[in-house]
């Protein structure tokens, strides 16, 4: 078993290297020529890339795709997409296609509002601490005005500072709920720096106050930090013709389809098994654009599953109605998402993408990437209803398979005649290899 080595990160690349081949692989050269393979040639690109994570020794690439003819709020965009699977970027095309040649996808931001607490026991009257926070409300507010100069000027900062009794849950535990909005910034480092600042100035004013009793003064922080549930920063995107446009579907009548697709959807609101499964096919379109803007796809998708079960149970974030003839796909869902900050001021990918998408600011791409997430789910259940999710979805995996099994170039170029009318699976494309010319 490997010793426990100290000061891991002050070892030089090939210092990590050498201890990770020599005592997890064997001592094998081959994973050093995998790692170098994967440098970029570019020396100031590759510092930058070092300089993203502690204890870089290479880089890991996923492909970067594009998904054009995206009509939103009748804007024509090309999508930058950041994903190892090919269906999800092929149904996307046709999604986008379909809605195109119908009007496009329309998009709302409802709010964007984001929200962090400050934890914390308290064992004196709720009362008393309530009427101290709303009478210092603006006091705590300006105790930031340092770190909130910037945002201020663009039209953010904090909104406003409530407490929340949650000693029923657990004994003695308040939260002051501090709102905020960031502008085009996704905002976690400001905002979780407003909320330390705040705790510090908060806990002063309980030890200073003259309205507490001396034995309500015991209060202690357990921790500042934001929320990645944002229920009150909400985009939501729409489609909708009438049935007869959607046209004849893989045999299916307009009214075949519409009425076969709208069962899906009403499954998906009351069946977690359906739900789950067709919330993640909308975060495959959605996590796409996000990993492609620099944006944490991680926080977007714990916010989002809560806000699917914010009701109590777990449901599909996507509804459908047909309404006097006219078909119709919604989607709702909160998005924490920035333009501005973090990586995508380094990183030249995420520029890339960002400019691609005609430099927007933060609530543009809230409203681009749930009509992303709307196009997939249309595409996944549209491939459910009519000819089953896995003939688009093998079809886009052929490739993948022929390489695994290491086909010649030659024998990839005559699979796309011979797996035109039959089904793909390991077993038929190792049967086609060991076909002979």
């Amino acid at each position: 078993m490997p010793e426990k080595i100290i000061g891991f990160s002050k070892l030089s690349r090939e210092e990590k290297i050498d201890w990770i081949s020599s005592n997890f692989l064997n001592g094998t050269i081959e994973f050093k020529s995998i790692l170098n393979k994967y440098l970029n040639d570019d020396n100031e690109i590759q510092s930058l890339h070092n300089s993203f994570s502690e204890n870089s020794i290479s880089n890991f690439y996923l492909p970067y795709s594009v998904s054009p003819n995206f009509l939103i709020n009748n804007k024509n965009y090309c999508i930058p997409l950041v994903t190892e699977e090919s269906s999800v970027v092929a149904a996307l095309s046709n999604s986008s296609k379909f809605w195109h040649e119908r009007g496009g996808f329309t998009s709302n931001l409802i709010n964007n509002i984001k929200n962090g607490q400050i934890h914390f026991l308290f064992k004196g009257k709720k009362e008393s601490l309530e009427k101290l926070i709303i009478e210092n409300e603006l006091d705590l507010i300006k105790s930031t005005d340092e770190i909130t100069k910037r945002m201020r000027a663009r039209g953010g900062g904090i909104n406003k500072i409530i407490l929340v009794d949650k000693s029923s849950e657990l004994n003695d535990y308040f939260q002051l709920s501090v709102d905020f909005i960031t502008c085009d910034s996704m905002g976690a480092n400001f905002i979780n720096s407003c909320l330390e600042k705040i705790s510090k100035v908060f806990r002063e004013l309980v030890l200073r106050s003259n309205n507490l009793q001396e034995s309500e003064k015991e209060i202690e922080i357990i921790m500042s930090i934001l929320s990645n549930y944002t229920p009150d920063c909400l985009v939501e995107s729409s489609v909708e013709c009438y049935i007869d446009e959607l046209g004849t579907i893989d045999g299916l009548s307009s009214r075949e389809f519409s009425s076969k697709f709208k069962k899906a959807f009403d499954i998906a609101q009351i069946d977690i098994n359906r739900a789950v499964t067709n919330n993640k096919g909308i975060m495959n379109g959605v996590d796409a654009v996000l990993i492609s803007t620099g944006n944490d796809f991680r926080a977007v998708e714990a916010g989002i599953h809560a806000y699917a079960s914010s009701n109590g149970y777990y449901k599909s974030l996507s509804e459908c109605s047909i309404i006097d003839n006219k078909f119709k796909i919604s989607l709702k869902i909160p998005l924490s998402v920035g333009t501005v900050g973090g990586i995508t001021d380094l990183h030249p990918m995420v520029k890339l993408s960002l400019q691609m998408l005609g430099n927007p600011n933060s609530s543009d791409l809230m409203k681009i990437i749930c009509s992303v997430g709307l196009a997939q789910n249309f595409a996944a259940i549209k491939s459910l209803v009519s000819s089953g999710i896995q003939k688009g979805h093998m079809k886009m995996h052929l490739i993948n398979l022929l390489i695994k099994n290491n086909a010649s170039k030659s024998q990839i170029e005559k699979s796309k005649d011979y797996f035109k009318d039959k089904d793909i699976n390991n077993q038929s494309v190792t049967k086609f290899l060991n076909l002979k010319d």
